[in-house]
């Protein structure tokens, strides 16, 4: 039992992020497991307003609160990143962020601390028909300077949350998310013809659907171990272009336009990140913390967000 942690196994928690898209999904699937979430976050609709970014005005905002359970899902995001200075505040919140976090936490009391991490961590690039593990090492240095920065960042983040003494530390490393609240973005532009995808060319990346991503934390709240990390995807790695082809077929919209791999050589990141091949292990999740993705394929989850958005 953490420090605080009630009699009947339900949990105070913080949770940083909590108006963002994972941070709503995390939220509910929280509440419905029986925890009391407070939300931490800039916006008017949190329970605590602040800024992890201004330690001073982070620790103000939870003097007096008492928590169980810190977790960390704050991003800067609110569109997908399309070049690498779009990262550049994300990588501050991973660094920065965590470290004035990690300091609330401490002051609330909480012996625990969640944090959201990704599988890009292992590196961007082509990893080839490897089945990466949490064994493999996270977090190696960047091929270019801002590939370092984005993995600096996810490196330290990993780095504060196992390195507080203290504090029961748990990283997440997720795939790419999609489903309510992810996907939608897609939608307009797929409508209007605006997004153009490349041939993936074997090429292929992890997914994972956002109320599954949510039940992860869930289960790191109540079952994960300190100290580790989980790789949290489904169980069907699929490219960029053949993701978002599949959010058109699902959704009815018109086929994207194919290009060439370099023609988004102007849109950095994304580039970087379509240029990729990565397959990960959830064998770790799945044992210790009696995790499994509810949608094992993006076509699973793309057709129950059709389905709840009534357009069967």
């Amino acid at each position: 039992m953490t420090t605080n942690e009630s009699h009947d196994g339900s949990h105070s928690i913080l949770l940083a992020g909590a108006g963002g898209v994972l941070g709503r999904h995390i939220t509910r699937a929280l509440t419905e497991a029986g925890h009391q979430v407070t939300g931490l976050g800039r916006g008017p609709r949190n329970d605590i307003q602040a800024d992890l970014m201004n330690r001073g005005a982070l620790l103000r905002a939870v003097d007096g609160h008492r928590f169980d359970t810190v977790i960390h899902a704050a991003t800067a995001l609110r569109k997908p990143p399309m070049r690498h200075r779009d990262m550049h505040a994300t990588d501050a919140l991973r660094t920065d962020g965590t470290a004035h976090l990690i300091e609330a936490a401490q002051a609330t009391g909480a012996g625990r601390l969640v944090a959201e991490s990704m599988v890009f961590g292992y590196g961007y690039g082509d990893h080839g028909a490897q089945v990466i593990t949490e064994d493999d090492p996270f977090g190696p240095r960047g091929r270019t300077p801002e590939l370092e920065r984005h993995l600096a960042a996810m490196r330290i983040k990993e780095q504060l949350t196992f390195g507080t003494a203290g504090l029961e530390g748990i990283a997440l490393r997720f795939g790419l998310f999609y489903g309510a609240g992810g996907t939608d973005a897609l939608l307009p532009m797929l409508r209007r013809r605006q997004l153009p995808v490349p041939d993936d060319h074997g090429r292929v990346l992890p997914w994972i659907e956002l109320t599954d991503a949510a039940r992860a934390v869930v289960a790191a709240v109540e079952r994960g171990r300190p100290g580790q990390a989980y790789n949290i995807a489904d169980r069907t790695p699929m490219g960029f272009g053949s993701h978002v082809r599949c959010v058109a077929e699902e959704f009815g919209l018109p086929k994207p336009m194919t290009v060439p791999l370099w023609l988004m050589r102007p849109m950095s990141y994304a580039h970087t990140m379509m240029a990729s091949t990565l397959r990960v292990s959830t064998a770790k999740a799945e044992r210790e913390l009696g995790w499994t993705p509810a949608h094992p394929t993006a076509r699973d989850g793309l057709a129950a967000l059709r389905a709840a958005a009534g357009l069967t």
